[in-house]
């Protein structure tokens, strides 16, 4: 594609292809094509705790996907010969083992958390040590490990044990890597050479210069059309780095500058990029997909104004704990917080709200039935009527008419 400019419709129409929401559907249970077809569309998957419906990392392929079973990711993930593994993309994430190479410089830099890098310079004795654990006794938890040490009083939050904040620090360096989840979904630490593939473990290792423009490229492709501040956010790329990847890129032709209908930043095209005529689908999106998780895009792109409230003290949240974002088309319509209530069997609805100017009916319509299919594929047998937002009432009602509501 190659154009000087495009209308803001035609952004938000290429930045969906690219996310891979005009893919076909699969015409069965979805397998580990498919799976694959995803990743190389999104380029990684951002992991996260919270459980309140289901892991951050499984919701994306649901939303490109549908029901899917989770096992092929598992499977992806955890499982020789694996395809994914993880590590410091976009925060936590999984991300496709061709691409460990060009992860390389930041495992050789400095933690980008003080109090570990303190940490590291305090207690190299400690580091070497349980580096010899996982060594000699791998894979392990941070748990089987641990020997009476104390609680590290760093000041970042997690009150790590020391064997756990020298496995963190460990990880970051990619001398020990996730073999594994538990069942508590901890890390299960082992060393690259047990969990990577031979051929990625001797894959040369990248200039810092050829990785940040590998990355940049990646970044592009799953966004289809960004601002700078977006390709260098995909990766957390540092900024020197993703502006010089960046002016090599267009140099070379692989990255196109252009203009975006009232966006004041300069954008850029990936050229083989498609702008597809519509965009058709209903689909509830995570809070930490890609598609949304940098804010300020999302509501350029959608005029879509959206934060998490997981952190928000509860009387202050406007919308709800864990809200996704339903999207219809290539517009969204409505939000709706949910939680997986899976000792009742059911599909907690604290919230719908609609956006401004929607066929309420018609997205009340749609967004029961999306809830019914996410409550089926999260193996929950209904979905209750929602509890309250502007959206509750003829969320409710649908869900009625459809036998929803338990």
């Amino acid at each position: 594609m190659a154009v000087e400019s495009l209308s803001l419709a035609q952004a938000r129409r290429i930045a969906l292809a690219a996310q891979g929401f005009t893919d076909p559907a699969p015409t069965g249970v979805p397998t580990a094509r498919h799976l694959r077809r995803v990743v190389g569309r999104t380029g990684l998957l951002q992991m996260d705790s919270v459980n309140v419906l289901q892991r951050a990392h499984y919701l994306p392929l649901y939303s490109r996907l549908g029901p899917y079973p989770t096992a092929l990711l598992d499977r992806a993930a955890y499982r020789r010969p694996r395809t994914l593994f993880e590590y410091w993309g976009h925060e936590a994430s999984l991300i496709p083992v061709e691409l460990q190479p060009a992860f390389r410089w930041r495992m050789a830099r400095e933690h980008q958390w003080g109090g570990l890098r303190r940490f590291a310079e305090e207690q190299p004795d400690l580091i070497k040590w349980v580096l010899d654990e996982v060594r000699e006794s791998g894979p392990l938890t941070a748990a089987e490990i641990e020997r009476d040490e104390p609680r590290d009083k760093s000041n970042w939050g997690w009150n790590w044990s020391s064997v756990k904040t020298a496995l963190e620090y460990l990880f970051w360096s990619g001398e020990v890597m996730a073999a594994s989840r538990n069942t508590s979904f901890a890390r299960v630490y082992d060393l690259p050479e047990r969990v990577l593939p031979a051929a990625v473990l001797a894959a040369p290792t990248p200039s810092e210069a050829e990785a940040h423009r590998t990355l940049v490229s990646v970044a592009a492709r799953s966004l289809g059309v960004a601002a700078e501040f977006e390709l260098r956010d995909y990766f957390r790329l540092p900024v020197a780095g993703a502006r010089a990847a960046i002016a090599s890129l267009v140099a070379s032709g692989e990255l196109l500058p252009v203009k975006v209908e009232t966006w004041k930043q300069p954008a850029y095209l990936d050229p083989s990029a498609k702008l597809p005529r519509w965009v058709r689908g209903d689909r509830l999106i995570s809070p930490f997909d890609p598609l949304v998780w940098e804010r300020a895009r999302t509501e350029r792109l959608f005029h879509f104004t959206y934060r998490i409230e997981i952190y928000v003290p509860a009387p202050q949240r406007v919308y709800g704990y864990y809200v996704l974002p339903f999207l219809q088309g290539d517009r969204f319509t409505a939000r709706v917080d949910l939680k997986a209530d899976r000792k009742a069997g059911v599909l907690r609805v604290p919230a719908a709200w609609a956006e401004p100017g929607v066929d309420r009916s018609a997205t009340a319509r749609a967004l029961a039935v999306e809830l019914s299919r996410l409550a089926g594929w999260l193996g929950l047998s209904s979905v209750a009527a929602p509890e309250g937002g502007d959206l509750g009432g003829p969320v409710a009602a649908a869900l009625a008419s459809n036998a929803g509501v338990p």
